[in-house]
């Protein structure tokens, strides 16, 4: 089959010129042979004729354009002797010659090859729309040509397609430089470039929404262009530009579509409505075989259709081609819409991707498949991390279609969890229960698990400790009911129980009982090959692990924050709480700097009203950094944050609270009043607080630092001893450390040097192994700390590096990080997650549903953006500008 690349009648009208930098250096230092290969409307000639304008390279450069479908060998080559004769060395050097009967190409190569061996200046042969060149001989003459002409004549051929050429040669040997679609697409300052040359202005936005939109097709952004000029709204057409806007739908049916013979055009037509497509789909699509060939075919012209593995067996339509094609679809066959997509949800939940299947039953309107299929397929979903793709699928039913499935109002009610919305869930779960009683079969015991795991979230999410373990129990006892009994439990649903099990545990600081299920959940993750469970298990043991050690603490965020990376899930809910108490214990050890990165990760990852308890950590993270530079209004801003996080689980109706977090973001919140001079506030607030809140070990740092304030030091001391003596345990070892400080500070203010040593020495014992510096920096212990160091020798290193921060003497980074030379798009931004991995190109493509070359495309333009020229350099400035947060194998 031949799949056509003809030229259309006329091309799109003419913008100016746009000095396209990046590539008019690889122009000027190509090899001997330059290729630029890529599709209609790339910009392929507008780019070589800008180029030898801004090189002044007119008069050394014969242009030769091939007529559309040219077979005459003899015609082709006089026009390029005339183009080459026109040239200033060219005149000199290549003689004329008159068309004659009889007289063959490869006669013409010979005289002009003996013609060419006395040139010594540079000379260019641009040969434009090489594709159109239909004799095969031809071409062999002119990779004759090429082989054997003298090294000042250099060829730059632009094609929609390769041709054998015999260019290998070349490439191996350093003297081809090619040019492809993914080179040629405008980057967003060339875009914004070319509508200032039409005298466009868009906002930032609006302009990057168009560039995602065109693929930066040069095309589809001149027509853009045109469009806009003289529109009332270009914003708002910005925005709605697509395939079906009239300019751009003209040109790809004239350029593309209407030139396919029937087979292709039946082949992109009924395969318009997929995301992605291969061989056997599009051949159940058309009732016809040999799709794949036609598929690969499509691309090798520059067909608007892109591969997206290695073995090019999935391909996709760039967008503006998939809306054109779909509105053709529409208008030419929409009594098949329907039947087409009942064909492709069959086929795609055959091979194991539920997703597509769903949303496809869904366009034709076939709600019980969506449902059945949904139902089938939740806890699948669920475990790899696919809990928005089942928000957005079921956010597609109408209202109560999914009514009468237990599964999937316990998955509606997982949505109302995740979106903080604790009433809706509730009245899902009593919706589900009551159709449970209904069901039977195959189907019931999975309700019950997903059912189970529901309540046992949105225990966790309440922190609600006896309601989790009840929910737990329900999944892991041994003797659990007839009926859930006679239901496997995988070790997906006993990953999920474990999981939210020991987090709620976390919460309600019950750390032995939490690391042990967490440990186990994370093994069973692991062994189930769950990276999304896995990434949960690792972010919450860390902030168990916290409480008793930070190193241990610290490796497992690592390893759930380049876990996450690698699968491309680093700004998710699940990793958030990994981030946090990376940060938080940079801030305890007084690496401020180092720690804002982490926490600002932790802020775009969670979603602090829907999660309040890792909110609250968060801010009381936040809060604490803040004290430690001195900012005590920000600080209090942060601290009351969280409280109010604290007030929002009250008003949930938590069963067990997370005391200790709670505490420690109140009592912080005091000492940030006490240093702001509101001694009377705090003593008010004091008076109005729960007894067993006020009389607990953290806010009883808080009435000590007040005591100290209000000059009784030794009032500090009596509500300090019960902290010190454990009779009033503090559940962290780190705030154990800022008692012993508090108190060694009333001591010296008592005139007892001694006692105030010991205490000293015991808090530095303590602080030692974890580096704990925090308690020391935001308490006055300057004078304490060089005494003690005078008199002892035990912690040199540590109060050194307590001091050097005291003394604001630790480098810090200059002023604002500079911003990249240009903003990277979403699409730009959606790789540069993935280059910390160790994934090459390929893997990353298949991972964000890009062509490999889209891939490789959008790297070398973060490279550009970024000034550098390798993907190590590109992490590690992209890591300066806070556009990845910092190396998690650098040692924190």
């Amino acid at each position: 089959m031949v799949i056509s690349r003809a030229r259309p009648a006329t091309d799109p009208p003419a913008l100016p010129g746009i000095l396209r930098s990046a590539l008019f250096e690889r122009l000027a230092s190509a090899g001997r042979v330059t290729l630029v290969s890529a599709s209609a409307g790339s910009g392929k000639t507008m780019l070589l004729r800008t180029w030898i304008a801004e090189a002044r390279l007119t008069d050394r450069v014969g242009w030769v354009s091939v007529r559309r479908g040219e077979r005459d060998p003899q015609r082709f080559w006089i026009a390029v002797l005339d183009a080459l004769r026109r040239t200033q060395a060219g005149s000199r050097a290549v003689g004329s010659l008159t068309p004659a009967p009889g007289l063959e190409g490869g006669a013409i190569v010979e005289r002009l090859l003996e013609d060419l061996e006395s040139l010594t200046e540079p000379l260019w042969l641009v040969v434009d729309d090489l594709h159109e060149l239909g004799d095969d001989e031809t071409l062999r003459q002119l990779g004759v040509l090429v082989l054997r002409a003298p090294a000042a004549l250099r060829f730059a051929f632009a094609t929609r397609r390769d041709l054998r050429l015999g260019l290998h040669r070349l490439r191996l040997e350093g003297e081809l430089t090619e040019l492809r679609a993914g080179d040629l697409r405008f980057t967003i300052a060339e875009a914004r470039a070319l509508f200032d040359a039409a005298g466009v202005t868009l906002p930032e936005p609006a302009l990057t929404l168009l560039h995602e939109r065109t693929e930066g097709w040069a095309a589809g952004l001149r027509l853009a262009a045109l469009s806009l000029v003289r529109h009332p709204d270009p914003e708002g057409l910005a925005a709605d530009f697509g395939g079906s806007e009239r300019t751009v739908a003209e040109y790809l049916l004239h350029e593309v579509l209407e030139r396919q013979p029937d087979e292709v055009r039946r082949l992109l037509l009924r395969t318009s409505i997929l995301d992605r497509v291969n061989g056997p789909l599009a051949d159940l699509l058309t009732g016809r075989s040999g799709s794949e060939l036609i598929l690969q075919e499509l691309e090798e012209a520059g067909a608007f259709v892109v591969s997206l593995d290695g073995p090019r067996s999935w391909f996709r339509y760039h967008q503006l081609f998939s809306e054109l094609l779909q509105l053709e679809l529409r208008r030419t066959a929409p009594d098949e819409l329907s039947a087409l997509h009942g064909t492709a949800a069959a086929w795609f939940a055959e091979h194991d991707d539920p997703a597509a299947a769903v949303r496809h039953a869904q366009e034709a309107g076939d709600w019980a498949t969506a449902a059945r299929v949904l139902a089938d397929n939740v806890l699948a979903l669920w475990v790899d991390g696919r809990g928005d793709t089942m928000g957005e699928l079921l956010a597609r039913f109408p209202v109560g279609a999914l009514d009468s499935d237990p599964r999937l109002l316990a998955l509606l009610a997982g949505r109302e969890v995740t979106r903080g919305s604790l009433p809706a869930t509730e009245r899902y779960l009593a919706l589900a229960t009551q159709r449970l009683t209904a069901e039977a079969g195959d189907t019931r015991g999975t309700s019950q698990a997903l059912l189970a795991v529901i309540r046992l979230r949105l225990a966790r999410q309440r922190v609600d400790l006896p309601a989790a373990v009840e929910a737990a129990q329900q999944l892991l006892a041994p003797h659990a009911g007839a009926e859930l009994q006679s239901h496997r439990i995988d070790d997906e649903l006993r990953t999920l129980a474990l999981l939210n099990l020991g987090t709620a545990e976390s919460w309600a600081a019950r750390s032995e009982d939490a690391e042990r299920h967490l440990e186990y959940a994370l093994a069973l993750a692991r062994r189930t090959r769950r990276p999304y469970l896995e990434i949960g298990c690792l972010a919450n043991l860390a902030l168990t692990l916290m409480a008793r050690s930070f190193e241990l603490a610290r490796r497992a965020s690592l390893k759930a924050i380049e876990l996450a990376r690698t699968h491309g899930w680093a700004e998710e809910p699940i990793v958030g709480i990994a981030y946090t108490v990376l940060g938080g214990i940079l801030v305890w050890q007084g690496r401020l700097d180092e720690a804002e990165p982490w926490l600002g990760q932790a802020r775009r990852a969670l979603r602090a009203e829907l999660e309040p308890a890792e909110g609250l950590l968060l801010r009381r993270a936040h809060g604490m950094l803040q004290l430690a530079r001195g900012h005590d209004e920000e600080a209090l801003t942060a601290l009351r944050s969280a409280t109010r996080l604290d007030e929002l689980l009250s008003a949930a109706g938590a069963g067990t609270r997370p005391h200790a977090l709670a505490a420690h973001a109140h009592a912080l919140m005091l000492q940030t009043n006490l240093r702001l001079g509101e001694l009377e506030a705090v003593e008010a607030a004091l008076a109005e607080m729960a007894p067993e809140l006020r009389d607990g070990p953290e806010v009883r740092k808080a009435i000590a630092a007040l005591r100290l304030a209000q000059d009784e030091p030794q009032a500090a001391t009596a509500v300090l001893a019960p902290v010190l003596d454990g009779s009033v345990a503090s559940s962290h070892r780190a705030w154990l450390i800022e008692a012993l400080v508090l108190y060694a500070i009333a001591r010296h203010a008592l005139a007892q040097p001694a006692a105030a040593e010991e205490t000293l020495e015991r808090a530095l014992d303590l602080a030692e192994p974890d580096g704990v510096v925090w308690p020391f920096l935001v308490h006055r212990t300057a004078a304490l700390l060089e005494r003690h160091q005078r008199h002892r020798s035990t912690h040199a290193a540590l109060i050194s590096e307590i001091r050097t921060v005291l003394a604001g003497d630790r480098p810090t980074p200059s002023g604002e990080p500079q911003r990249p030379r240009e903003p990277l798009s979403e699409s730009e931004l959606r790789v540069l997650r993935y280059l910390p991995t160790n994934l090459t190109a390929p893997e990353i493509a298949g991972e964000v549903y890009l062509a490999v070359s889209t891939v490789k495309t959008h790297i070398q333009h973060i490279y550009a953006k970024l000034g550098v020229n390798r993907r190590a350099d590109a992490v590690e400035r992209a890591r300066d500008l806070r556009l990845l947060a910092p190396s998690a194998l650098t040692r924190q």
